[in-house]
């Protein structure tokens, strides 16, 4: 299988002569041959971990479907882009669309232009205002910022004997529904708690280099910090190197989110004791090809509208066991 990538509207003619070639390839000689499908997976940010390894895992998945013809594109976290990359491919009319979006608000109209032009459309992890999509299939941030918030007040209770504490809550990209939600559930704890504080929430849009340098202004504010609580693994991985170049990364601990296999992954980061706990938030991917192979090969299949994929709780007692299970699959 061939993965074509753009990079920004400077690529997008590329992009769109690419997909137009094999769209044309597909269709020549076609009554004896196979059908060829063309997916189009237009992708909030490449630059992040969590979202790098969604394409190599939809790469792996499609690839191993021969009919399948998959063009992803990259946004670079630029709603402008997106927008205009998932216009392109509302112009060459994909047999599948699937969308990561960047934000919720400004993708929520061309999606809405994608169904209208009959294109089936799966959201993937990223809501968006309206459900202009076929499916959507995403994990529980919510329930995760629960998760995140109760790991936080038990870790404090056994520190304090009582759930007293400051936190600062490292902030991913405002506006997102993970951002948002992962906040949410968080504060739903600690409001339970008075002797809990968020000392600062400072906002790093999801970037490890960016919360490295907010972390920083942080820790030469505040003389007391107990748990640094990252929207994302990158974020609370940027926090612990602030602290650490400072000296105090020990006075504290770092609870990420994401939980990616591999080396560089956050479980692997629980093992070497950087993170004090992660939560594997589901690629989403297998589980979005699963279904787009259905909608392709299946006439008449029709998709729930929405699927929730559990979250998993990973700190050093089950980290090896997770790291194991996390990394074979995506290297499958």
């Amino acid at each position: 299988m061939r993965v074509l990538t753009t990079a920004g509207l400077a690529a997008a003619s590329v992009a769109a002569a690419g997909l137009t070639a094999m769209m044309l390839l597909a269709g020549c000689g076609g009554e004896s041959k196979t059908k060829q499908y063309v997916v189009a997976f237009s992708q909030a940010n490449n630059a992040e971990p969590y979202r790098a390894a969604q394409n190599a895992f939809m790469t792996q998945l499609f690839g191993a479907q021969p009919d399948v013809k998959l063009v992803i594109s990259d946004a670079q976290q630029d709603n402008s882009k997106q927008v205009a990359q998932v216009e392109t491919f509302i112009r060459q009319k994909p047999d599948l669309l699937i969308v990561a979006p960047n934000e919720r608000a400004a993708l929520t109209a061309v999606m809405g232009q994608a169904m209208e032009a009959k294109i089936p459309v799966i959201c993937l992890e990223r809501d968006i205002l309206q459900p202009n999509y076929t499916s959507y299939v995403h994990s529980d941030n919510v329930a995760i910022g629960r998760l995140a918030g109760q790991f936080i007040v038990d870790h404090l209770t056994k520190k304090y004997g009582k759930p007293a504490g400051n936190v600062v809550a490292m902030r991913g990209l405002l506006g997102v529904e993970g951002e948002i939600n992962r906040d949410r559930g968080a504060k739903e704890v600690f409001d339970k708690y008075p002797g809990i504080q968020i000392v600062a929430d400072p906002v790093a849009d999801w970037i490890q280099a960016k919360a490295k340098d907010r972390m920083t202004e942080v820790l030469r504010a505040r003389p007391k910090i107990d748990v640094v609580y990252g929207h994302n693994d990158p974020m609370a991985i940027g926090a612990y190197l602030a602290a650490k170049e400072l000296g105090r990364e020990k006075e504290m601990v770092f609870v990420g989110v994401d939980g990616l296999g591999g080396a560089a992954g956050g479980i692997r980061k629980v093992m070497d004791g950087i993170l004090a706990a992660t939560f594997v938030y589901p690629l989403c991917v297998d589980k979005a090809v699963e279904i787009g192979n259905r909608i392709l090969h299946e006439p008449g299949f029709r998709p729930e509208k929405g699927y929730v994929l559990e979250a998993v709780m990973v700190t050093p007692e089950n980290a090896a066991q997770l790291y194991e299970k996390f990394t074979t699959k995506a290297m499958q």
